[in-house]
């Protein structure tokens, strides 16, 4: 059973809107898209960048840094199946975002 941990108010990230927190000493990138809460491993995989702090355009996040661009549902690099960051489970219970890392 995953072990869901709060992390921060739901309404601290708005629709269309992304941040990161830390879980369990990981980084992770928060999305909501469309009232979804989305969570990622926040570090690009090409230089390191946070992908929270990204342009996020629908289910899509794209790197400030270089331009590659992840689906926030997956956590795959779009164009690129099977490759990507990690995805973890995300949800929302009593308006805390919770998520797992494990």
């Amino acid at each position: 059973m995953p072990d869901f941990k709060d992390v921060l108010p739901l309404d601290r990230i708005p629709p269309g809107k992304s941040t990161t927190v830390e879980v369990d000493g990981k980084t992770v990138a928060l999305f909501n898209v469309d009232g979804t809460i989305h969570a990622i491993a926040d570090a690009c995989l090409h230089a390191g960048q946070s992908l929270g702090y990204g342009i996020l355009q629908g289910k899509v996040v794209r790197c400030r840094a270089h331009g590659w661009r992840y689906d926030v549902t997956t956590g795959e690099i779009v164009g690129v199946p099977g490759s990507g960051v990690a995805c973890y489970q995300a949800r929302v219970e009593n308006g805390q975002v919770q998520v797992a890392v494990a």
